[in-house]
């Protein structure tokens, strides 16, 4: 697949495109590969955005890891990441609804790549992107890329911390509700791996988070 789409310009532009994003996010550092550990391998998936009319609007490269390899208890632990249950969903929207408050949608861009790693994980350098000079290095990830067996998990950890950090209180039934009260106005966040539904009193205060 890689061979078929790298010598295609938008193909090429969103791989390079993915790669700066990676690279920008500090998702890892070359190096040695220590002993006793084996890399990952990479691969790139490719797909095609259309709109209505069917027409391709947008060329979208996503490198992804080989978690299958990953092996439970040796390369990772928890795979966990919870989502909100529809039914939650539904209280959200009818609350909102309700209280004619406004409901807003949030998409985290590559937010996988967020997730902050705490196992020690090795994967080879990108096909088409290997390091002059260096080919026989591994990168040594520090944040999640997709594919990982544990990249839902370190997301969902990154996520939970930030949020807390601006004072939102996890629902103690539905651990993927988040309320905060104060700062401008009374805020709901719904959480669905990496979208958001956001709805509270305050258009002021939905715009500001």
């Amino acid at each position: 697949m890689f061979a078929e789409a790298e010598p295609h310009a938008a193909w090429r532009a969103a791989m390079v495109e993915e790669m700066e994003c990676i690279e920008s996010n500090k998702t890892w550092s070359l190096c040695d590969l220590p002993a006793g550990h084996r890399p990952i391998g990479l691969k790139w998936v490719f797909k095609e955005k259309r709109n209505a009319a069917g027409e391709v609007i947008k060329h979208k490269a996503r490198l992804v890891a080989k978690g299958f390899v990953q092996r439970a208890g040796i390369d990772f632990e928890e795979v966990f990441a919870p989502v909100a249950r529809l039914d939650s969903v539904r209280v959200l929207l009818a609350a909102a609804a309700q209280e004619g408050w406004e409901v807003h949608h949030l998409d985290v861009k590559s937010a996988f790549l967020n997730g902050e790693l705490e196992e020690e994980v090795y994967v080879v350098q990108p096909p088409g992107f290997e390091r002059a000079g260096a080919s026989s290095k591994v990168l040594r990830l520090h944040k999640a890329l997709y594919g990982l067996r544990h990249a839902p998990r370190a997301w969902y950890a990154k996520l939970d911390r930030s949020l807390n950090a601006l004072g939102f209180e996890k629902c103690p039934s539905e651990h993927t509700v988040y309320t905060r009260a104060g700062h401008g106005g009374r805020l709901l966040v719904g959480v669905y791996v990496d979208d958001l539904i956001i709805t509270g009193a305050s258009t002021t205060a939905i715009a500001k988070f």
